[in-house]
């Protein structure tokens, strides 16, 4: 059988086994399809119990699934080790990418039997990807969708007072006069004032290290999409050095920004010492009001080849001053992780929120994360 043939068996295999799952009770979604379609082609089908675990480790996510999943796997993989069984009577798979501009959506009839059109999205299926595992294309795709992120920006209470019809706190003596004069000084129309709402600075401070460099090409892009929003946002990169990128991802272009950003750091890939560059941070920025009032987040693996008591103590000196710390590590992720890095430990107490960054998807949720912590 050639090659194309061998594809096809395998694809028409398992949208037969799909199928006959969704008719055993199973929910079967289109993605889990995908995945098992994808796990076959790199496993030995002439071995049962490789097909067998994964076909369960994809389509049974319930207790209650076990058995079900068991019969229809003994009825239809009976004869594993030849395809040609089933292939007079199973549907070939078309998959159809319905982000392709390109595609009018439709599948066509080519005399071998029914074509079944299964529908995918490449960005459903980048979101949930770990950057480390992007290739070319996937950095292609994931730029476009990260300059379409909204980053929702936190706000605080400012001192200045607005006009405000329903607030009763503040009297607002000289417009009620002003309103009265209108009416022969009859006080017919009181005004007030309220406290305004101004956004809080946000700053981003991004280790640029080498165990970071499957990371920080998009952790960059992330940061740009930030400074260009209407929020006052400030980025930094951390590495052997503090250097500020502000202004160099100030421009609109990406492309143009990111290169003049990876210029000016000179350390990108290189050590990183989180503790000096955090002083440096601080002495340089921080403490001057740069992160008073702020959302500071670091995005970090919390590997540190410095002292992680000098880590701790700036990381004290921050949270001093700032509103809040996120904490952005995308190996928290990983299955099984424990903070057990010496940086990554030092800082944690002084973290307010510790969340995830290796994903498309992980990234919106810090998003989220930096607009709700003054909640």
């Amino acid at each position: 059988m050639t090659a194309s043939a061998t594809e096809l068996a395998l694809e028409r295999l398992v949208v037969a086994f799909a199928r006959s799952l969704r008719r055993a009770g199973l929910v079967v979604p289109v993605d889990a399809t995908v995945t098992f379609g994808e796990a076959l082609a790199r496993l030995d089908v002439g071995r049962p119990a490789q097909v067998y675990w994964a076909g369960r480790a994809v389509f049974v996510r319930r207790p209650e699934d076990i058995d079900a999943y068991d019969r229809v796997f003994a009825a239809f993989f009976g004869g594993i080790g030849g395809l040609g069984r089933s292939e007079a009577a199973v549907e070939r798979l078309a998959l159809l990418d319905v982000d392709d501009d390109a595609g009018d959506g439709a599948a066509t009839e080519d005399g071998d039997g029914d074509i079944r059109a299964v529908r995918f999205s490449r960005h459903e299926v980048l979101h949930a990807r770990d950057f480390a595992d992007y290739d070319e294309r996937d950095r292609a795709d994931a730029a476009r969708l990260l300059r379409a992120l909204a980053i929702h920006t936190p706000t605080r209470t400012s001192r200045r007072r607005v006009p405000q019809r329903r607030a009763r706190r503040h009297p607002d003596l000289r417009s009620t006069v002003a309103r009265a004069m209108r009416t022969d000084g009859e006080l017919v129309h009181r005004r007030y004032r309220a406290p305004a709402r101004r956004p809080r600075r946000v700053l981003l401070l991004l280790d640029v290290s080498g165990s970071m460099e499957p990371y920080a090409r998009e952790f960059i892009r992330f940061l740009h999409t930030a400074v260009i929003g209407r929020a006052p946002v400030e980025a930094f990169a951390l590495g052997t050095r503090l250097t500020r990128m502000t202004r160099d991802l100030a421009t609109r272009d990406p492309d143009a920004a990111i290169a003049a950003a990876a210029h000016r750091v000179v350390d990108w890939s290189g050590g990183t010492r989180l503790g000096e560059t955090l002083r440096a941070f601080n002495d340089g920025w921080g403490m001057r009001g740069m992160a008073r009032g702020a959302v500071v987040v670091i995005l970090s693996d919390g590997w540190d080849r410095g002292d992680p008591g000098a880590l701790a103590t700036e990381m004290a000196r921050l949270s001093r001053v700032a509103h809040r710390i996120v904490w952005v590590n995308p190996l928290k992720a990983s299955p099984g992780y424990v903070p057990l890095a010496q940086g990554m430990a030092a800082a944690l107490p002084y973290v307010d929120r510790f969340v995830e960054g290796h994903s498309l998807a992980a990234l919106e949720r810090v998003a989220e994360a930096i607009g709700e912590v003054n909640r």
